[in-house]
């Protein structure tokens, strides 16, 4: 067994999938296959079941994986060890981030790392939080940020900045002007939301109990995996949601989204997310150091 056909495995396990393994890995489709093939065969053990263009994990297939994606975290990890020893000119980082995060908080972030730090490979994965914590938890990420809190005993979550959600609806909706709306129309109201395991969806919930609702008994009309989606449906007037204003904020300017009042949304913390016992990069250090001061250059900014 090699490291590479370790490598190889892991990211079919992971993308449960040979073509889109192969493209990941930039390797030929055949060249993914016949290494699965030849660990199968050394071992005398089935790792995947094909099941007509799909692939799943068998129970020995779920076993190596945890290995696999363990013991390829160490040599990562010693790569950048090593890394280190020539500063901060070359090495890696990888990232996990939730969907808000990801798609409009870490942007600026990432630039303003890649300018002070060219030789640093980043490796970006987006989820949910849940999949977030898992990632760092399996060493697929060294640092998550994610919107929601994290409670895993293996990992270490410090709040930073981070946004505030709002009750919205798109102009055409018929909330649009009421500015503020009751429990009755809360409970009476079509919603469009995340999926469960995001930090939004957690937070929306809080706040409908809050209200003295039960969450389960709302009409949820739809179900997306990430605020951009949801903000084009609730554009098209399509129902209620709760959305960052990191996403909202040039629809709001331009009254092309309303936000309401009615439901106790408060700011809520962003988490860096690291695990407990893996050996923090110089790396992953310089790009906490970044992001924080660039909070701190927009907190200036607001300042009168």
């Amino acid at each position: 067994m090699t490291l590479e056909q370790l490598r190889i495995f892991a990211t079919v396990a992971e993308m449960l999938h040979f073509t889109r393994a192969a493209e990941m890995l930039h390797l030929s489709q055949p060249a993914v296959s016949a290494a699965i093939a030849a660990l199968e065969a050394e071992h005398g053990l089935r790792l995947f079941d094909r099941i007509g263009r799909r692939v799943e994990l068998t129970a020995a297939g779920h076993l190596l994986h945890g290995q696999a994606r363990a013991i390829l975290a160490k040599v990562e990890e010693a790569g950048t060890m090593l890394a280190e020893m020539s500063g901060l000119s070359r090495g890696s980082l990888r990232l996990a981030a939730s969907q808000t995060v990801g798609n409009h908080w870490l942007p600026s972030r990432l630039l303003r790392f890649a300018v002070a730090y060219p030789g640093i490979r980043v490796d970006l994965s987006i989820g949910n939080t849940e999949q977030v914590a898992e990632a760092v938890r399996d060493g697929r990420a060294e640092l998550g940020i994610a919107e929601g809190a994290v409670t895993d005993s293996s990992l270490i979550s410090e709040p930073i900045d981070g946004d505030r959600l709002r009750l919205v609806v798109g102009a055409s909706h018929p909330w649009a002007s009421l500015g503020r709306v009751d429990r009755d129309a809360l409970a009476a109201g079509r919603w469009i939301l995340r999926e469960s395991g995001s930090g939004t969806r957690a937070l929306f919930e809080a706040a409908i109990r809050g209200a003295g609702l039960d969450p389960g008994g709302l009409d949820v009309a739809m179900t997306l995996p990430g605020g951009g989606i949801i903000r084009s449906a609730l554009l098209a007037g399509v129902g209620a949601g709760v959305l960052s204003d990191l996403i909202l904020a040039e629809d709001l300017a331009a009254g092309r989204i309303v936000a309401l009042e009615g439901l106790d949304l408060p700011s809520r913390p962003f988490h860096l997310v690291r695990h407990r016992d893996r050996h923090r990069s110089l790396a992953e250090r310089a790009f906490v150091r970044s992001a924080l001061e660039a909070d701190q250059a927009v907190r200036s900014e607001r300042m009168p």
